[in-house]
């Protein structure tokens, strides 16, 4: 499992109606093309899988102005709005040792009501422990981690994850809580897509013939 198909459906949710070249230029704006596998070939590839999947649906428009076949823009359907969003809840309370997914769903929490919120992150501060728990039986932390030998490293790497993603997820809680941000139905949604044609500075590439496909 990755971010992907999360990160493609958000950002085609964000514009209405998107383009690859759109969705792809998003995608290096929030910098997730440095931590997740949204690579190029893996959007444009996510995009037309999900199209086929019936979370998308493709748009042929007008010829790109670069030439080449005509351009697809994508818009998200009622079915992959209700994917998305699940998407965002079992990433915010699964615990897994990939930041990608969690990156990913912190991005988009906003799009669900601040109290429903609060709970999937307290229940992932539940499975953070319960996690932690499972290791403790085997490996205990005030020993040390040469009680094992140097596989001791690896068990005491992940009590300490745990222990540090715990900590930060109830610092998130408090923040959420204290009434930080603007959730689903609080007014106006945060809105961190570019507009076409916008200039996008974190661009890791120029532009080619049959990008905006």
């Amino acid at each position: 499992m990755s971010a992907i198909r999360l990160l493609v459906l958000g950002a085609v949710r964000q514009h209405g109606r998107a383009h690859g070249y759109q969705v792809r230029n998003d995608l290096e704006f929030w910098g997730a093309h440095e931590w997740s596998n949204a690579k190029p070939g893996s959007i444009y590839h996510a995009l037309k899988q999900m199209a086929k999947q019936g979370l998308l649906v493709a748009h042929e428009i007008a010829p790109s102005t670069a030439g080449g076949p005509p351009r697809t823009e994508y818009e998200i359907t009622a079915k992959g709005t209700e994917e998305y969003l699940s998407l965002v809840r079992s990433y915010l309370t699964d615990y897994d040792q990939r930041p990608d997914m969690l990156s990913a769903a912190l991005g988009f929490m906003v799009d669900l009501p601040r109290a429903e919120v609060l709970e999937l992150l307290e229940e992932r501060v539940r499975a953070v422990e319960a996690w932690r728990k499972s290791v403790t039986e085997y490996y205990t932390p005030e020993e040390g981690p040469a009680q094992l030998g140097h596989i001791g490293e690896i068990m005491n790497l992940w009590v300490n994850t745990a222990d540090t993603g715990a900590e930060w997820t109830r610092g998130l809680i408090e923040r959420v809580r204290a009434g930080a941000y603007t959730f689903a139905g609080e007014g106006d949604p945060f809105v961190g897509v570019l507009a076409e044609g916008e200039e996008n500075p974190y661009a890791t590439a120029e532009r080619h013939p049959g990008d905006d496909r």
